[in-house]
């Protein structure tokens, strides 16, 4: 007996595919869904002359209790489209692939707009670029697909679309992630305490030298197939830097309120191609929940036994919630909020964490704080994804420490630093970009290595210093993190910088008008900024060789256990380490972890000098004491008034 085949639609799409089918299969037409879908149905096309998104909204109602798979034809804006092949009950149907394709698009506000808009007409229309030739072309592809879906084969356009260019009939298939927010197929597990609880694995090292148990030639062979697509991907576009002294790549994460990018620094573009796709995973993987479902809406007051109290992380001040146009509001313990788990080291338990300190993009509104993706970081495993996000806060810390307190931190000789790939970074920097590098060490008193870099141009123009950090148990690491990070500024910014001189010298008589994050960079690329650095900058300081100020711990060949290390430091310290699950199903699709790693108590970065937080955080006035850089703990009028240089 023949397949049988349902076609859904009407026009000149719908009559090809009738036409090419009919001498095959048993076909069936309806103009709608009114009258239903047979049982005995072997598959369903769904083909319209132009894009009928409540049609696509109808299929997936009508046919997810079926069990029947189904495909769609139609026309978009001079696009033919075809697929996805649904299958129902599995991840990735036809609205996961319009989310996917609207994001992707340059005009996504727009065209979701569009889509509403065609969402609520009855009326079939045909789309201008509807061709007899294009639309025979799409049947004849339609044609294709549904005989290897009918006899077995293994179809092309499962989890992808096919985009026919109606002027050229240039074709390309696209593969497209489920939407795990998507409200047909999406399949989100609560959030849950039970869920939240970590015990550490062990993560074998991919070589002894390495902090990584996955190499970059594991990943490669998945991130840009999965990630990168300029119509459908979850990042839709690249660009190499050819004028940072480094090979300097970043890609596009593109978002409904614009494009967020992300970059990667290494000595390959390839490399750095790699990093930067596992860059812009972070960011998404940080701006909401999409690996689990919130469920908690409560007030601290009622959550108190089981919440981290939010103070503990730091507010801003008084006077900074007082003015009008201030975008968050006191904290209040019996204002109800949304409350995500983490899991806390030192009580080794779950614990109830704030969304909107879990995750970065939720701060505004009805929020208390700026927060910013502080902490977050992606690992190829769970492991190593908390050791990396620990590693941040403290790179962060032990910056904006040495910032408000005016450290007169050791300053390092580099040549004194015994690895020739560094050396050969300093040389560079100098002779491409025609900086000289400056070095301290920042370490603070949990001891894990950290590196404030600045550098200081030798040229008239540009940037007149830029500043960096990194921190890493080994110093080598943590000094070349920081300087790839001063690389990104160096060269690049030059002609922007010159052309809003004027701005930025505004900026440096009122740091008011420091508002976003590449303010706090470019105010201290002008020369006359450069007296509020001289607490590092200072000559009459010895210099000091590296092997004086760092020592190398112990290695091991598992990453946990240089994890278990830092987390006994803090434990010593008495200092929570929080961790919060980021992960997503687009990304634990290929082994990948995302964290948010919070340890309260310790300096978050924020942007924006009006945003600064410290009130609350007893540790920046204690800790300079401690260290041996003052003889009392300092008072909040003692702290630096500036913004910090943080690029």
């Amino acid at each position: 007996m023949n397949p049988v085949v349902v076609v859904i639609g009407e026009g000149l799409l719908a009559d090809f595919v009738c036409g090419e089918l009919s001498g095959q299969y048993q076909v069936i037409r309806h103009t709608g869904f009114e009258a239903g879908v047979p049982e005995a149905a072997d598959l369903v096309l769904v083909v319209h002359d132009a894009w009928h998104p409540s049609v696509h909204q109808q299929a997936e109602e009508v046919l997810r209790p079926t069990n029947i798979p189904w495909l769609r034809g139609f026309i978009s804006f001079g696009d033919g489209v075809i697929g996805p092949l649904v299958r129902p009950g599995t991840p990735g149907c036809s609205q996961c692939a319009d989310w996917r394709r609207l994001i992707a698009g340059r005009d996504r506000r727009e065209m979701f707009e569009l889509q509403q808009r065609l969402g609520a007409q009855e009326e079939i229309t045909r789309d201008a670029w509807a061709s007899r030739t294009g639309l025979l072309q799409m049947a004849y592809l339609l044609k294709a697909e549904a005989q290897r879906v009918l006899e077995g084969k293994r179809p092309h356009l499962e989890g992808r679309v096919l985009l026919i260019n109606l002027k050229t009939l240039k074709s390309s298939r696209h593969f497209f992630l489920p939407d795990p927010l998507c409200s047909v197929c999406g399949q989100l597990p609560d959030d849950s305490l039970a869920a939240a609880h970590i015990s550490l694995q062990p993560s074998p090292k991919i070589h002894a030298d390495s902090y990584r148990c996955r190499s970059i030639d594991d990943l490669k062979e998945v991130l840009v197939d999965d990630y990168l697509d300029d119509r459908t991907g979850l990042l839709n576009g690249k660009m190499y830097n050819l004028i940072s002294p480094f090979a300097d790549a970043s890609v596009n994460l593109p978002l409904f309120t614009g494009d967020e990018g992300a970059a990667g620094r290494t000595h390959s573009y390839a490399v750095s191609e790699i990093t930067a796709i596992l860059e812009g995973l972070e960011r998404y993987c940080g701006l909401a929940p999409r690996g689990k479902r919130t469920v908690i809406h409560d007030s601290y007051r009622n959550l108190s036994d089981q919440a981290l109290n939010p103070v503990k992380v730091g507010l801003h001040a008084k006077e900074q919630y007082a003015r009008p146009d201030f975008p968050f509001k006191p904290f209040d313990p019996d204002r109800p909020m949304d409350w995500v788990w983490g899991y806390s080291f030192l009580e080794e338990r779950p614990i109830l964490v704030p969304q909107l300190l879990a995750y970065y993009s939720l701060g505004c509104g009805q929020g208390f704080v700026y927060e910013t993706s502080n902490g977050c970081a992606l690992g190829g495993s769970l492991e190593e994804a908390i050791f990396y996000g620990i590693l941040e806060v403290v790179e962060r810390d032990s910056f904006l420490m040495t910032w408000y307190a005016q450290l007169p931190i050791p300053r390092i000789d580099p040549y004194s630093v015994d690895d020739q790939e560094f050396q050969l970074m300093v040389e560079r920097v100098r002779a491409v970009a025609g900086y000289d590098l400056y070095l301290f060490n920042s370490t603070m008193e949990n001891g894990i290595p950290s590196v404030w870099a600045l550098a200081k141009n030798r040229k008239t123009r540009g940037l007149n210093i830029i500043c960096g950090a990194g921190a890493h148990p080994d110093p080598v690491r943590a000094v070349k993190s920081a300087v790839h990070e001063l690389a990104g500024m160096m060269l690049t910014l030059d002609e922007k910088f010159e052309a809003n001189q004027e701005e930025y010298e505004r900026m440096l008589q009122d740091s008011t008008l420091v508002r976003k994050m590449d303010d706090h960079g470019m105010v201290y690329g002008l020369p006359q900024a450069e007296e509020r650095l001289q607490f590092l900058l200072d000559e009459n300081r010895p210099l000091r060789t590296f092997d004086e100020e760092f020592k190398r711990g112990v290695r091991h060949k598992d990453l946990t256990d240089d994890l278990r290390d830092i987390l006994q430091v803090f434990r010593r310290l008495n200092l929570d380490v929080i961790v919060v699950n980021q992960t997503t199903p687009e990304i634990s699709r290929n082994g990948l972890h995302c964290v948010k790693a919070l340890i309260p108590g310790m300096l978050p970065m924020t942007f924006g000098h009006h945003l600064t937080r410290v009130t609350g955080l007893e540790r920046v006035l204690r800790v300079p004491m401690e260290l041996g850089y003052a003889k009392q703990p300092l008072t909040l009028e003692q702290l630096n008034p500036y913004p910090h240089p943080f690029p």
